[in-house]
């Protein structure tokens, strides 16, 4: 059985959460504060969100599971999103996540590399469709692009 490591909220987010706790929506905009703070929800935090606010951790599992946007594993430094849009899909975005994937490493199932430098996930839109299929980096957004392309983008973020 894995360990669980030792999760600390900071006063803000405490604070947060006391504002919170008793008003109707409270779970989701807890999730939300604590993924911005740490960047995903541990198991660890998920057990403390369900004890501050008094409810089941199957409910805040729950939730977690329902909505796509809260992440239960770290991500990488460098965040590749994937845009599987329509558009993207139709032009060769599954395949740039596919060369992704490949040129880093990654197995089935798997989103972030083991030294913890990339993550690659899939996105439902990324606003760009005139640039299909397009992918972003930490923000930076790649339009127009072929999976020949990948390594390159890859280059510029692991010297980074």
């Amino acid at each position: 059985m894995a360990e669980t490591q030792a999760v600390e909220f900071s006063r803000e987010l405490e604070q947060f959460i006391d504002d919170w706790k008793n008003k109707p929506g409270n779970l989701i905009m807890v999730l939300h504060k604590v993924q911005q703070e740490q960047g995903y929800i541990s198991k660890e935090a998920a057990r403390m969100v369900a004890d501050k606010l008094h409810t089941q951790l199957a409910r805040v599992y729950g939730v977690m599971s329902f909505y796509h946007f809260f992440k239960t594993t770290k991500p990488g430094k460098n965040i590749m999103s994937v845009c599987l849009g329509t558009a993207c899909y139709l032009k060769g975005g599954q395949d740039l996540i596919d060369e992704a994937k490949s040129i880093l490493g990654l197995g089935a199932g798997e989103i972030t590399t083991s030294d913890g430098l990339f993550s690659v996930e899939p996105v439902r839109c990324i606003g760009c469709c005139g640039l299909a299929p397009v992918l972003s980096v930490n923000g930076e957004v790649y339009g127009k692009l072929t999976k020949n392309q990948m390594q390159e983008i890859i280059n510029k973020y692991e010297d980074m």
